[in-house]
C-alpha cells in the first residue's frame, strides 16, 4: 500500500480532515523508534529493548536509516510480541523498502538532532490528551485511544503497550508467543497511554514519493492495548514532498509551511466507532493461508478485520463478513481476479489490497458503501472495475498502469493517486483524470489540482471522457475534436446504413429552457444513388457526468430538446438511430457540455397565425417561446394592419392573441407582433408574422325588421344588419297582401321606407332585403311581414285655451277635430305646477271628462297652470289620441279681504261666543284671530292670549262687567296679509247666580280624624259661604254640632256611633246668596287604633354609655307594648341589637345611628302602628393606649410591635422609633427632650425594619394614640429587651455596568451586618451556555480581551461580613454579547460621473483611528451597498430604493436622467452587526451622448420579405433619429441609396436581389444632439424559393412569353384615368419585344423591340407592385401584370438573360450556367 495513513489499526476513528494546522503523519513501516525530548525522552529511551536476534534491525538503528523524512520514533516495551526467526526485509505499504543509503541516513540523522534540540520539553500526558481531542477531526489514520495519566507513571504505563503493525520493524523480541498472548489479554483490560514524543524532522531521497508526502500524525482514541500510538503532543516537522522516480529531491528540502503541508493529506472516510473484540479481528502476520482455516473464527458480526502480512491467495470464505466495514488484505499473495465474493460485503467502507500481485480489478463488484480503496504496489495495468458510487479515495501508486481504458464511473472521487506508474509519461495525465472523474476531484497524486490542467480540461469536447474510457489516445485539445470524432467514426462505421457516411455529430451548447439542437448528418457516398432517403430517430438522455448511466428523458424524441430548470449542470446525450427502408441500424450518439443556466431573456422561436382569413372569423397568433431560465409570463401581443404598399398600422384595442377580423381588414395583410415577457419583467425581442390578404365574407343580412306603427298615414322603414365586406347598392322591395288569395304583390322597390295609404288598411305588408356588396355580388334575400295596417283614429289639432286666467273666471278650450265631431269630443281639466307638459303623472284632475268645453276656475287652481285634455271622438264612441294644451301662465288670485265679520252667543259668565267671517282673495292661509276685553267701548282692550287663533270663546270670570271684541286679519296661503277687521260685542258680560255644583265630606269616619269639605262653587267671586256640621243618630235624629261652623271638623269620642253631615249656603262677594246644599252623611264613627303619640331617647350618645327611652301611649287601655334596638349603618342597612330596656354603646356603634322601634299594644290585643326614632351618630370616646410591646429585632427583618387601643376608631397614630446604645427605663422616655444624647430617632412608622446602623443598639417606640378624627390621647413608650441582631451576609441586585468601551464594572447591594473583604470573580458564558471562570479577574472592574468577544460576561459577588462570615455567591445576569466597536465608514465617495451610461463606484473611507483600523482588518465581514433614486410626489421628496442594485458600482440608466442618485453603504462584521449607513449623493443625472448599440436588421433573406432595423438606444430620450436604407454590392465598398426609405421597416423587392441591405442609423437625442451613425447589413438578398424555381425553369428554356397589359394615360373614356390593353411580352436570350396581339380585323404587330445592350434596363415602381418599365436606347414602355409574383419573375428572367451586361452577381445567385 502506498499510503502510511491507509494502514488500518485497531477500531479506527477516521474523520474528515480539517485542512488547517495539520501535523505530518507517521509512516507505518518506518516507526522504529521515537526519541522523547528532554527528560521524558531520556526516560523513554531507557525502556527500549531491542531484540538480540534482530541483527538487521539493530544495524538499521545504528546507521540511522530509520530516521527518514516525516518519520517518528516510538517507545515500545520489552513485553512486545516477537518472532524466533530473523525478520525478513518486507515491502512497506507504499511499495518501497526499509533499506536506505547510509550516507543519506547520516545526513538525516544530523538534521534530526538539530531539530530535536529546538524543543526542550514535551507537553504532559494530560495536555497531550486534551490537545488530541480537536486533532481527531484532522487525523486521516485509524488510531488508538489514550487515557490520561500523570507523568510519574508514564514509564509503567508504557510497559503494557504492545507493538502495532505500524511499528512492525521494531516489534520482534525474544519473548515467546505465550507471553505475547498474555500481554494482549492483559492489555485488553487496562487501556494504555500513548507515548508522549515528538516527531523528528527528516528528509530522505530514498523513500518512495507516496510515503514521504503523506506522513501524518496519529491520534490515540480507541480503548485498546494492542498497538502503540503517538500522542497528540507530537509536533509536525518539515516533510519531504512526494516525487516521481525521476524527480529531483534537492529542490524540496526546504521547510514546509502549514499552508503547503495542508495539501498533502488525504481525507479518509469516516468509520463508525465499534469497541470490543466481538466486532474486531486482528491476525496480522500470522501466516494465514485460507479464510476457511480452523481457528480463524470469521463471523457475520465482525466489522474490523485486519489480515495483512499473511499468505492469503483467495477470498473464498469472505462472503460471511456481511457487516465488515474495514478489511485489510494488504501484503498477501492475491493475484486476482477472484473478488466476486466481496459482493456480500455491502457495508464495506475501507478496503486495503496493497502489496499483492493483483493484475486486474475487473472482478471487483460494485460495493455501495466503499469509500476508500488502496491497490498500490500491485501489477495492475489499468483501473478497469465496476462503478463505485461512494468511493472518495483511490490509491493505485506503484503499479504497471499504462492506460486509462476502462476507467470506472466514480461520481464522488476526491483523491486519485497513480504515482510510479508508466502512465505518468502520458502528457497532461492530470487533465485526462479531471475529464474522467469530473468536478468532484480535488487532489491528483497528493497535490491540489493545477489551474493550468483545469483550464486545459475545459477545452476538450464533451465526449472526450467516453473516448478515453474506450481507449482513445489522449492528445492536445487543439486536435481533440477531430481526433475523437475519428475515433468514434471508426467504432461506428461498420454499422452505418449502406451508401451513407457520417458527416457530423454534435450538440449545441445547451442552455436552460432554450432550444438545444443536435446535429447528426449522414451524407450519401454517391450523388447518383437512388436509394430511399434515410430517416433519423432521436432519443434524448440525461446524466450527472459523462461516464454516468444516462436516464432516458420521457417524450424527448425530436431533433431539438428544451432543457428544463432541473437539468441545469447536467449532461445531455442524444442517441440517433438511422432507418433506411425497413431496416433499423445501431444508434450513434452525441454528448453535450453541462446545461448552463439561461440568461433570463426570453425569445420567440416560432410564430404562427391560425385561422381562416375571412372577415368575421377569429384568428389566433401562437408563439413558441424559449424562456431561457426566466419564469414564463404573459407576452405582449398586438396586431397591425398593413394595406397594399403602405406601412403597418397598429390596430387599437387588438392586444390579445385572438383577433376577430372586421370590415376594415379586408384587402389588408395583418401583422401579428409578439414580445415575450417573463414574470420577472425581462423582455425579449419582438417577432412578427405576416398573414395573407384578408378576404371579405359573402354578403348577407340578419335581424331584418320593420320600424314604425302600421297605422294609415304613418311612414314605416325596413332595416337589417348587413355583413360581408362593404355594402353596395342593396335592393329593397315592399309587397302588399291580397286579401282574397293571401299572396303578396309588389307595391314599390328601391327604398327602405314606405308611407301607408288607405289601400293598405286591413292588410299586411312584406319587406324584402337583398344584400349586395361593393363588387356587385348578391347575397341571399331575407324578408319580414308586418302586422295588419290599422285605420287612422280621430285627431284634434290647433287646441287652445281661451279666457281670463284669474280666480273664479270662466275659460274655454277650442280645437279642430278631424276623424270625429266636436260635439262628441270630450274635455277634462287639470292643474299642474309646471309650465310645460311632462306627462300625465304631474297633472291633478279638477274635473271629469265632459262634453262641455267651458270651465270656471276654482279657488284650488290659483297658482297653477291650467291643462285641458281634448279627446277627439266619433259619434259611435271611437276615441282618438288625446291632445293636451296648457295655459300660457298660472292662474292669478284677488288680494285677501273679509266681506263680513260677526259675534254670536250668550254674554254671561260661562256662555260661549262664536266669531264668523267671509274670506275672499285666493286660498286662505292661516288668518290671524284675536279676542279682546274692554273696560269701555272705545279703549284698545286687553288681548285674551288663551284663545288667540280660535273662533270660539267661553266667557270666564275675568270678563264679568267688560265688553268683548273679536279681530280677524285675513292671510292668503302665500303669506300676504289683508286689512284686519274688528267686531265689538253688544253688551257687558254678566256674572252667574251663586250655586254649588258639588259638595262632599273628605276624611275617614274614625275617631281623631279631621274631616274637611270639598265643594265646587260657581257664580262670580265667592264670598264667605256658610257651613253647619250635623250629627245624626242611628234612629235618624239629627242635631247641629255646636261650634262646628268651619270648613273642617275633628272627630271626637262623642261622635263614636253617630253619622256626620255638613250643609253649605253659597254666598257671592256682593252678598248675593244661593240655595243651601246638604252633603251626604258619613259614619258611623268608630274608635281609633292604639297609637304612640311621642317617643324620645334617654341617655348620652357616646361610646361606652347606656341608652334608654320614654314613650307616650294613646288608643285605649295600654297592653303589653314592645320595642327593638337597631344599629343603622351609613348605607341604611339595619342590624338588630336587642330588645332590652337599655342599650350599651360600643365601638361598633361609633359613627352609626341607633334606631328604636316602639309598637303600641292595646289591652284587648289590638296592635297599633309601630313608631320609630333614629338617633344622631354615636360619638367615639377619648383615645387611650392600653398596651405596647416590642419583640426581638433582627437586621433587615420587619419588627411589628403589639399594641392595644381604645377610644373610637383608631386613626393614624404617631409612631417614633429611637435607637440607643444603652437600655433606658420607660420613665426616661416620657420626656424625650431630657433623654441621653445617644438616643437617635430612626423611624416614624408603626413597623420598623432595623438597618445596619441599628445593629447592636436597643430600639424604643414612642406611641401617641390618635383617633380617626385626629384627636390624640396620652403617649405610650416601649423598649426592646435585647439589641438588634445582625443578618447573615447577602448580596442582591448583582449586575454588570458598562463603564466605557471594553470596560465593565460589577455592582451589588450588600446586606447583613458590616461588609468585610467580599470576594469578586468574573465569568465568560459561551454561545452554547457554558460558563467559564476567567482566571485573574478578581476585582470589581474588568477589561475585555479578544477571548471575550461573541460571549457574555457574568460578575460573581461572594459577600463576606466583617466578622468573616461568608455568604452565598451570587452571579449577575449575563451581559449582552460582548462585541468590539462597530466598523465605521468615515465618508462615502463616488467615482465616475452622473451621466447616463457612466459607471458610478462607491468608495468607503475608513477612519484613521487605530481601533477602527484593527476592527476593519480583523472583524469586517462584508460591505453591502444599496442605490436609491430621488422621487418627487407633489411637494414631498424622498429617495426610493433601486431593486437589484446592491453592488458598489452602478451604471447610470436612461430612467435616471434628471434624478439624483444616492448610494447607501453598510458594513457588516463577523458578528452579524451592521454599521450606521453612510451615504453619498450625486447631482441630477445628465443624459449621455446619443449612441446606438446592438444594431441589427431582422428578417428572412428573401426579396419578398419585410426587414426591420433594431438597436438599443442610449443617451437620453431619443428624438427623431435618422434612418437610411441602402444597397451594397457583395465585395464592393460602394453604397447605393434607396430613395424614400427612411423608416424602421423596409420591404425588399426584386431590385435588392444579390445585394446586401444596409441601414445607417444616426441616433438623435430629443434636444437635437446627434450621435455617431452606426450601420448594419444583411446577407445578400436571395430570391424567394417559389420565384427562384419558376425563374430557373424559364431561364433554362431560354425563350418565354408573358401576357401583360400596356399601361398608358389616354383621354379616350374618362380624363385622367388609365386604359389597359392586352400585350404579349416575348423574351429570349438576345432581345425582348412587346407584341400587340391580332384580332379579327388585324394582324399581330411588334410595338417595341430591343436588345440587352446598355442603356437597356428594367425599372420598378415602389408604389405599384404589379407595374414595371422596360427602357432601352430608343423606347420605353410601362407594363402591368396581375400580381407581384409575376412581375418579379419577368424582371428576374430579363435580368438573367441580359447577364452579359449585368454588373451584379445575379447569375451566380440564380446559378445560371454561362
Amino acid at each position: 500500500m502506498e499510503d502510511p495513513e491507509t494502514q488500518p489499526g485497531e477500531d479506527p476513528v477516521v474523520k474528515p480532515l480539517n485542512l488547517e494546522n495539520q501535523f505530518a503523519e507517521i509512516p507505518a513501516e518506518s516507526m522504529k523508534k521515537v526519541t522523547k525530548s528532554g527528560k521524558s525522552s531520556e526516560a523513554a529511551e531507557s525502556k527500549v529493548s531491542t531484540p538480540a536476534n534482530s541483527t538487521r534491525k539493530r544495524s538499521d538503528i545504528r546507521n540511522g536509516s530509520e530516521l527518514t523524512s516525516g518519520f517518528a520514533r516510538s517507545t515500545v516495551s520489552s513485553s512486545l510480541r516477537a518472532s524466533n526467526s530473523v525478520a525478513a526485509t518486507r515491502r512497506n505499504s507504499t511499495g518501497g523498502v526499509s533499506e536506505k543509503s547510509s550516507a543519506s541516513s547520516a545526513r538525516q540523522q544530523n538534521n534530526a538532532s538539530i531539530t530535536a534540540g529546538k524543543k526542550p520539553s514535551t507537553p504532559s500526558a494530560t495536555e497531550s490528551v486534551r490537545r488530541s481531542v480537536p486533532e481527531l477531526r484532522r487525523s486521516s489514520l485509524p488510531s488508538v485511544a489514550t487515557k490520561s495519566t500523570s507523568r510519574t507513571n508514564l514509564s509503567e504505563t508504557w510497559k503494557s503497550v504492545p507493538a502495532s503493525p505500524v511499528a512492525r520493524s521494531l516489534s520482534t523480541s525474544t519473548a515467546s508467543d505465550t507471553i505475547i498472548q498474555k500481554t494482549v489479554r492483559k492489555s485488553a483490560v487496562k487501556p494504555a497511554l500513548s507515548a508522549s514524543s515528538s516527531l523528528i524532522k527528516m528528509t530522505s531521497s530514498s523513500l518512495d514519493s507516496t510515503a514521504s508526502s503523506t506522513s501524518r500524525k496519529t491520534i490515540s482514541k480507541v480503548p485498546t492495548t494492542r498497538s502503540p500510538t503517538v500522542s497528540s503532543g507530537l509536533r509536525a516537522r518539515s516533510l519531504s514532498s512526494s516525487l516521481d522516480r525521476s524527480s529531483n529531491l534537492s529542490g524540496r528540502k526546504k521547510a514546509v509551511t502549514p499552508e503547503s503541508r495542508d495539501s498533502r493529506f488525504i481525507v479518509l472516510p469516516q468509520v463508525e466507532i465499534k469497541a470490543g473484540d466481538d466486532v474486531r479481528l486482528d491476525l496480522r502476520g500470522h501466516r494465514v493461508r485460507s479464510l476457511n482455516a480452523s481457528g480463524l473464527n470469521l463471523s457475520p458480526n465482525l466489522e474490523f478485520v485486519y489480515l495483512r502480512d499473511n499468505l492469503l491467495s483467495t477470498l473464498e470464505g469472505v462472503e460471511i463478513l456481511t457487516r465488515v466495514k474495514v478489511l485489510d488484505l494488504s501484503f498477501n499473495d492475491f493475484k486476482g481476479p477472484g473478488f466476486e465474493t466481496l459482493v456480500n460485503c455491502k457495508a464495506l467502507q475501507q478496503l486495503y489490497l496493497a502489496g499483492n500481485q493483483i493484475t486486474s480489478l475487473v472482478s471487483l463488484p460494485q460495493l455501495p458503501n466503499l469509500e476508500f480503496l488502496s491497490v498500490a504496489q500491485n501489477k495492475l495495468k489499468s483501473l478497469s472495475m465496476a462503478s463505485q458510487p461512494r468511493l472518495q479515495v483511490l490509491a493505485a501508486s506503484k503499479n504497471r498502469i499504462s492506460t486509462l481504458k476502462g476507467f470506472p464511473y466514480l461520481p464522488v472521487l476526491e483523491h486519485l493517486r497513480v504515482e510510479e506508474n508508466p502512465i505518468l509519461k502520458m502528457p497532461h495525465l492530470e487533465a485526462a483524470s479531471i475529464l474522467l472523474v469530473g468536478p468532484t476531484l480535488k487532489k491528483f497524486n497528493d497535490r491540489d489540482l493545477s489551474q493550468d490542467e483545469l483550464a486545459l480540461a475545459k477545452r476538450y469536447p464533451a465526449h472526450t471522457a467516453l473516448c478515453i474510457r474506450d481507449g482513445w489516445e489522449f492528445c492536445r485539445p487543439d486536435h481533440a475534436a477531430d481526433s475523437t470524432f475519428g475515433f468514434l467514426f471508426e467504432q461506428w462505421k461498420d454499422h452505418f446504413p449502406p451508401g451513407y457516411l457520417l458527416k457530423e455529430t454534435s450538440i449545441d451548447k445547451p442552455f436552460e429552457e432554450d432550444a438545444c439542437r443536435c446535429h447528426i448528418v449522414f451524407v450519401q457516398e454517391s450523388t447518383l444513388s437512388i436509394d430511399p432517403d434515410i430517416i433519423l430517430k432521436y432519443k434524448w438522455f440525461l446524466g450527472e457526468r459523462t461516464l454516468s448511466n444516462f436516464t432516458a428523458i420521457p417524450d424527448a424524441n425530436g431533433e431539438v430538446y428544451w432543457p428544463k430548470h432541473e437539468d441545469t449542470d447536467k449532461i445531455l446525450k442524444v442517441e440517433c438511430t438511422p432507418l433506411l427502408g425497413q431496416t433499423e441500424y445501431p444508434p450513434i450518439f452525441a454528448i453535450s457540455s453541462p446545461v448552463a443556466r439561461g440568461n433570463g431573456i426570453p425569445k420567440v422561436v416560432n410564430l404562427e397565425v391560425h385561422g381562416e382569413l375571412v372577415e368575421g372569423n377569429v384568428i389566433k397568433g401562437i408563439a413558441k417561446v424559449a424562456w431561457c431560465g426566466g419564469t414564463p409570463g404573459k407576452g405582449v401581443a398586438s396586431w397591425l394592419r398593413r394595406r397594399w404598399n403602405s406601412s403597418p398600422v397598429v390596430i387599437s384595442g387588438a392586444e390579445d392573441e385572438e383577433y376577430r377580423l372586421t370590415i376594415d381588414d379586408i384587402d389588408s395583410s395583418l401583422v401579428f407582433m409578439y414580445t415575450p415577457v417573463t414574470e420577472e419583467g425581462a423582455k425579449g425581442e419582438p417577432q412578427y408574422k405576416y398573414t395573407d390578404f384578408i378576404r371579405g365574407a359573402p354578403p348577407s343580412v340578419s335581424n331584418v325588421r320593420i320600424i314604425g306603427d302600421a297605422v294609415e298615414g304613418d311612414v314605416i322603414r325596413g332595416v337589417g344588419n348587413y355583413f360581408g365586406g362593404r355594402e353596395g347598392p342593396s335592393k329593397f322591395e315592399w309587397l302588399r297582401e291580397n286579401k282574397e288569395t293571401g299572396d303578396f304583390l309588389l307595391v314599390t322597390s328601391g327604398s327602405s321606407e314606405y308611407t301607408l295609404t288607405k289601400e293598405d288598411v286591413g292588410r299586411r305588408l312584406a319587406f324584402i332585403y337583398i344584400p349586395i356588396n361593393f363588387e356587385g355580388q348578391e347575397g341571399e334575400s331575407v324578408s319580414i311581414v308586418s302586422g295588419t295596417v290599422r285605420q287612422a283614429p280621430p285627431k284634434v289639432t290647433n287646441v287652445k285655451i281661451i279666457g281670463d286666467l284669474r280666480e273664479n273666471s270662466k275659460v274655454t278650450v277650442t280645437g279642430t277635430v278631424t276623424g270625429g265631431t266636436e260635439g262628441s269630443s270630450r274635455v277634462q281639466w287639470f292643474k299642474t305646477n309646471f309650465s310645460t307638459l311632462n306627462g300625465e303623472n304631474d297633472l291633478e284632475a279638477m274635473s271629469t271628462s265632459k262634453v262641455a268645453k267651458a270651465f270656471r276656475i276654482p279657488l284650488g287652481a290659483v297658482g297653477y297652470y291650467i291643462v285641458a285634455k281634448y279627446t277627439p271622438m266619433t259619434p259611435d264612441g271611437e276615441s282618438g289620441e288625446p291632445v293636451y294644451v296648457i295655459s300660457e301662465r298660472a292662474v292669478e288670485t284677488l288680494p285677501p279681504s273679509l266681506n263680513f265679520l260677526s259675534i254670536t252667543g250668550n254674554y254671561t259668565e260661562g256662555g260661549i261666543l262664536t266669531a264668523s267671517y267671509g274670506y275672499i282673495g285666493g286660498h286662505e292661509g292661516k288668518s290671524i284671530y284675536s279676542w279682546y276685553l274692554h273696560e269701555v267701548e272705545n279703549d284698545t282692550g286687553t288681548r285674551i292670549h288663551e284663545v288667540s287663533g280660535l273662533l270660539q270663546y267661553r266667557v270666564t270670570k275675568d270678563a264679568i262687567g267688560k265688553f268683548i271684541s273679536f279681530q280677524c286679519a285675513p292671510v292668503r296661503d302665500d303669506g300676504i296679509v289683508g286689512e284686519p277687521r274688528t267686531c265689538l260685542g253688544q253688551e257687558r258680560v254678566r256674572p252667574g247666580s251663586p250655586r254649588l255644583l258639588a259638595l262632599q265630606i273628605v276624611g275617614d269616619a274614625v275617631e281623631g280624624t279631621i274631616l274637611s269639605v270639598d265643594k265646587r262653587y260657581w257664580g262670580g267671586e265667592e264670598g264667605d259661604s256658610v257651613f253647619h256640621w250635623f250629627r245624626t243618630s242611628s234612629d235618624g235624629s239629627q242635631w247641629e254640632i255646636r261650634g262646628a261652623s268651619a270648613s273642617s271638623y275633628m272627630l271626637s269620642v262623642d261622635d263614636i256611633g253617630f253619622f256626620i253631615s255638613v250643609s253649605c249656603e253659597p254666598v257671592r262677594s256682593d252678598w248675593a246668596r244661593g240655595p243651601i246644599v246638604l252633603s251626604e252623611q258619613i259614619g258611623p264613627i268608630v274608635a281609633g287604633p292604639p297609637t304612640c303619640q311621642s317617643l324620645e331617647f334617654l341617655g348620652s350618645l357616646m361610646e361606652g354609655q347606656r341608652l334608654s327611652f320614654i314613650a307616650l301611649y294613646i288608643g285605649g287601655e295600654r297592653g303589653d307594648c314592645f320595642h327593638e334596638w337597631f344599629r343603622v349603618t351609613n348605607n341604611g342597612v339595619k342590624e338588630k341589637l336587642s330588645t332590652d330596656e337599655f342599650l350599651d354603646l360600643t365601638l361598633d356603634e361609633v359613627g352609626r345611628s341607633i334606631e328604636l322601634v316602639y309598637t303600641p299594644m292595646r289591652k284587648d290585643g289590638v296592635k297599633g302602628n309601630s313608631r320609630s326614632i333614629i338617633s344622631d351618630e354615636i360619638s367615639p370616646a377619648d383615645p387611650v393606649g392600653l398596651d405596647l410591646v416590642i419583640p426581638d429585632c433582627h437586621e433587615n427583618q420587619e419588627a411589628i410591635p403589639q399594641k392595644t387601643y381604645f377610644g373610637g376608631h383608631e386613626g393614624v397614630g404617631e409612631y417614633t422609633w429611637y435607637r440607643t446604645r444603652t437600655k433606658l427605663n420607660e420613665l426616661a422616655w416620657t420626656d424625650i427632650s431630657s433623654s441621653s444624647k445617644d438616643v437617635d430617632m430612626c423611624g416614624q412608622t408603626f413597623s420598623y425594619t432595623p438597618s445596619l446602623e441599628d445593629v447592636g443598639a436597643y430600639l424604643a417606640l414612642h406611641w401617641l394614640p390618635t383617633r380617626v378624627d385626629g384627636r390624640s390621647g396620652k403617649p405610650l413608650v416601649a423598649i426592646s429587651n435585647s439589641p438588634v441582631i445582625p443578618a447573615p451576609p447577602v448580596v442582591s441586585s448583582v449586575r454588570v455596568e458598562k463603564l466605557a468601551s471594553g470596560i465593565y464594572s460589577g455592582e451589588g447591594e450588600y446586606s447583613g451586618g458590616y461588609e468585610g473583604s467580599s470576594l469578586f470573580s468574573w465569568y465568560r458564558e459561551t454561545s452554547d451556555g457554558t460558563i467559564i471562570l476567567i482566571n485573574g479577574a478578581n476585582s470589581k472592574t474588568y477589561e475585555v480581551t479578544d477571548s471575550d468577544y461573541n460571549s457574555r460576561l457574568l460578575f460573581g459577588y461572594t459577600p463576606v461580613r466583617s466578622d468573616s462570615v461568608v455568604g452565598e455567591l451570587r452571579l449577575s445576569e449575563p451581559t449582552e454579547i460582548v462585541l468590539p466597536e462597530l466598523p465605521m465608514v468615515e465618508m462615502l465617495a463616488l467615482t465616475g460621473k452622473a451621466i447616463e451610461g457612466d459607471v458610478l463606484t462607491a468608495v468607503e473611507v475608513i477612519p484613521k483611528s487605530e481601533i477602527q483600523q484593527c476592527i476593519w482588518s480583523k472583524y469586517k465581514k462584508d460591505v453591502r451597498y444599496q442605490w436609491f433614486f430621488l422621487s418627487e410626489t407633489g411637494d414631498r421628496k424622498s429617495f426610493e430604493p433601486l431593486p437589484s442594485q446592491r453592488s458598489c458600482s452602478f451604471k447610470v440608466r436612461f430612467e435616471d436622467i434628471g434624478r439624483c442618485l444616492k448610494c447607501e453603504c453598510i458594513v457588516t462584521d463577523v458578528f452579524g452587526r451592521s454599521s450606521e449607513p453612510a451615504y453619498a449623493e450625486t447631482a441630477s443625472v445628465l443624459p449621455g451622448f446619443p449612441r446606438i448599440d446592438k444594431l441589427e436588421i431582422e428578417g428572412r433573406g428573401f426579396h419578398t420579405n419585410l426587414y426591420a432595423v433594431r438597436g438599443t438606444y442610449t443617451g437620453g430620450k431619443e428624438g427623431t433619429s435618422k434612418i437610411q436604407w441602402l444597397r451594397s454590392m457583395v465585395g464592393s465598398p460602394d453604397l447605393i441609396s434607396i430613395p424614400g426609405e427612411t423608416g424602421r421597416m423596409y420591404e425588399a423587392n426584386v431590385d435588392d436581389v444579390g445585394y446586401r441591405l444596409v441601414s445607417i442609423y444616426t441616433p438623435i437625442r430629443e434636444d437635437g444632439i446627434e450621435g455617431q451613425p452606426i450601420s448594419a447589413s444583411t446577407e445578400p438578398i436571395a430570391v424567394e424559393p417559389d420565384v427562384y424555381k419558376e425563374v430557373k425553369q424559364k431561364l433554362d428554356l431560354g425563350s418565354v412569353k408573358f401576357e401583360v397589359r400596356l399601361y398608358s394615360l389616354f383621354s379616350i373614356d374618362v380624363p385622367g384615368e388609365g386604359c389597359l390593353e392586352r400585350r404579349i411580352l416575348e423574351i429570349n436570350r438576345k432581345r425582348v419585344k412587346v407584341v400587340k396581339p391580332g384580332s379579327k380585323t388585324s394582324f399581330p404587330t411588334t410595338e417595341i423591340r430591343g436588345s440587352y445592350a446598355p442603356p437597356f434596363h428594367v425599372e420598378l415602381f415602389r408604389n405599384d407592385q404589379r407595374r414595371l418599365r422596360i427602357v432601352d436606347s430608343k423606347n420605353e414602355v410601362d407594363l402591368m401584370v396581375h400580381s407581384r409574383h409575376l412581375r418579379d419573375v419577368i424582371v428576374l428572367v430579363i435580368r438573367g438573360l441580359a447577364q452579359r451586361f449585368n454588373s451584379t452577381s445575379l447569375n451566380s445567385l440564380l446559378k445560371i450556367e454561362t
